[in-house]
């Protein structure tokens, strides 16, 4: 039964590293988005950390993306950006790729 066990308790913690990995990526995911908003909205440098930060704030609000890309979206709408919730949606997934690949590097 030893076996057994041990290896439940192996799956178990691949469950919850796999689960505070994909937290990280997102995370990271998000300030990037932030980051990439900010740059099409001209912030300066302090302006651009703080709107990242505020961008991985939302994700808070509710499950799924569509609280972040809401976000992105209204601020980028009222900072007279042209750009629609595809482009969003366009640049949450690169930035997910981006994340995944950052995050990699730091494994």
């Amino acid at each position: 039964m030893t076996t057994f066990d041990d290896r439940e308790r192996a799956f178990e913690a691949k469950f919850a590293r796999d689960g505070e990995m994909e937290f990280r990526i997102s995370a990271r995911r998000n300030r990037l988005l932030g980051q990439w908003a900010a740059g099409h909205m001209k912030l300066t440098p302090e302006e651009t950390d703080a709107y990242a930060k505020a961008v991985v704030q939302a994700d808070f609000e509710e499950a799924g993306d569509d609280d972040v890309i809401r976000k992105v979206l209204g601020d980028l709408t009222a900072a007279g950006v042209e750009v629609d919730e595809a482009m969003v949606r366009e640049a949450l997934a690169a930035q997910t790729i981006e994340a995944r690949r950052q995050m990699m590097e730091v494994r």
